[in-house]
């Protein structure tokens, strides 16, 4: 990465300026008041526009789709980005509801990223505090995915008026977080260079207060593989001698790993699901597939139990005289985050700050809190801020933005629309995912994007500073290795059975902004509802 790539976006916003001011690197005071008037500008432009990140955040929460099928948002999110100027490219790499929308030309070329998907079986009506599903057994955003690309939309669009008015050069993409809860799409996005010209990489993500960190996170990275067996069938009764049983195969497998694990690092992470058990009792199963995630928090140990796992379905293979193979459905890479970039943000959330919740959205929080066992604390008053890696790393869930963050310099804003002291991945974290907790939480974080992007754009020391982390210190001691290769391609038929069963019964409740002002307007939600109706 060199300066004169982005030099121009900051001689640009010099134009205007005595000539006292026109050197990009003495840091001049006029200079800095310039682009300080500007970033109060773009400041107040979010703010006024936050009807725009409520109806978005409001319908994506509606739609409440699965990985791979998040059709309805990329419809939704590209119109609206294509009737603002931006190239809209959809389908990239192999998926179908993948997309990047491109606006602007030249250098710094600065992504806005955030995932989309949600959560099987956590439909909820937000802002009521006990478990009242839209509809009963459906997928919900029950971890908040519905709020990310708000933030970014709203962000971007202002941030693209400045930028057209002063003629900052630079180029603006945006680009969803597909089926993050498979972590099936960003190392996808990697390999097939959608970032082989970006410059750095701002992913948002849903959080209980406003934050961001360097270095290397704590979390692990996985790998998700499916094992497949196949046999021979035969009758269950008549001659089972005859056949060989695929299951057998699966089980064997499991209690194989369920062995293994007291002799692995206590760091890992490991789970399965079994995909296809048999058809009926009576059928020796000639097919047989489970579904793993291993987790670590190193490439390496990662690599080392895929490889053990692999070595103990071959076994089991051969114990029950079946044929084993595997495909990896999906990825994550250890995050690892960007010390200059962060530094940059965190200034710009101390000044932005959290927003000022009222007391129903705390009331709402502690019904919550109190709902799931948890202590009833409320929402969070104060700002995290900027944060370098932990003293010690610990384990725990994993995020496909890790491959980003190994290919570009990448930070991941966390913005304060959802309820702390929540289990995750349940109906509870969709509860304030569509009410003025959310809302607030997606101005704020808006905020923060826009006000730090610009300060990239025309800022070409920043840039040259990420990079130089990026290949000097983070990269000094590790390259990063990708899981997937060349010839695997994205599993974009996972979570189809479960949509086609739900998404009809899920459009009759899409939000409808031409004729309530919110979605809980729309569903008749009195907010907050924390009491549950007598009788039940």
């Amino acid at each position: 990465m060199t300066l004169n790539r982005i030099l121009p976006a900051f001689v640009a916003l010099s134009l205007a300026l005595p000539a006292t001011a026109q050197d990009p690197l003495t840091g001049d005071p006029a200079l800095q008041a310039r682009l300080d008037d500007l970033i109060e500008e773009i400041d107040l432009a979010v703010q006024a526009d936050a009807k725009r990140t409520q109806v978005i955040v409001d319908k994506l929460f509606s739609f409440s789709e699965l990985g791979f099928h998040e059709f309805e948002t990329a419809a939704y999110l590209g119109n609206m980005l294509e009737s603002e100027g931006f190239e809209v490219e959809q389908g990239v790499a192999g998926i179908p509801t993948a997309w990047f929308a491109t606006w602007g030309a030249g250098r710094p070329v600065i992504t806005f990223g955030s995932d989309v998907d949600g959560i099987p079986k956590a439909n909820q009506r937000p802002g009521v505090s006990y478990h009242d599903p839209i509809v009963e057994g459906a997928p919900g955003h029950g971890e908040g995915h519905n709020s990310g690309q708000a933030v970014n939309v709203v962000a971007a669009l202002a941030l693209k008026k400045i930028m057209e008015r002063e003629n900052i050069p630079g180029t603006l993409v945006l680009w969803p977080g597909v089926a993050e809860e498979l972590v099936a799409s960003k190392a996808w996005f990697v390999r097939d260079g959608l970032f082989d010209e970006v410059d750095a990489a701002l992913f948002t993500h849903v959080s209980s207060n406003l934050s961001v960190t360097w270095g290397q996170a704590s979390g692990t990275g996985l790998v998700s593989v499916e094992y497949s067996f196949a046999g021979q069938s035969a009758h269950g009764a008549g001659s089972p001698w005859r056949g060989r049983s695929a299951l057998d195969a699966v089980e064997l497998m499991n209690t194989g790993w369920n062995f293994r694990r007291e002799h692995l690092q206590p760091n890992q992470r490991s789970h399965y699901v079994i995909k296809d058990g048999g058809d009926q009792p009576n059928v020796v199963p000639s097919t047989a597939s489970v579904w793993y995630y291993i987790r670590e928090m190193d490439q390496e140990d990662i690599q080392r139990n895929f490889d053990i796992a692999t070595r103990i379905a071959e076994g089991a293979a051969m114990m029950t005289d079946t044929e084993m193979s595997y495909r990896i459905l999906g990825t994550a890479y250890p995050r690892h985050f960007n010390r200059p970039i962060a530094e940059a943000m965190g200034t710009h959330i101390e000044a932005v700050g959290m927003p000022e919740w009222t007391e129903d959205d705390h009331m709402l929080a502690e019904a919550v809190q109190r709902e799931m066992g948890s202590v009833p604390s409320g929402l969070s008053t104060s700002v995290s801020g900027v944060s370098g890696p932990p003293s010690r790393r610990s384990s725990g869930g994993s995020d496909d933005i890790g491959d980003i963050a190994w290919t570009v310099p990448t930070i991941t804003l966390r913005f304060p629309s959802n309820i702390r002291g929540l289990p995750g991945h349940h109906w509870s974290s969709a509860v304030a995912m569509a009410t003025p907790i959310a809302h607030k939480g997606a101005v704020a974080g808006a905020r923060v994007m826009a006000r730090t992007a610009l300060e990239m754009f025309v800022k070409p020391e920043l840039i040259t500073d990420a990079w130089d982390y990026f290949e000097n210190e983070q990269g000094a001691s590790h390259t990063y290795t990708p899981f997937i290769s060349a010839d695997d391609p994205a599993p974009i038929e996972l979570n189809t059975d479960i949509m086609q069963r739900f998404k009809p019964l899920l459009e009759p409740y899409y939000y409808d902004e031409t004729r309530f002002d919110t979605y809980l307007e729309q569903l008749g939600v009195t907010y907050p509802t924390v009491t549950p109706p007598s009788g039940n």
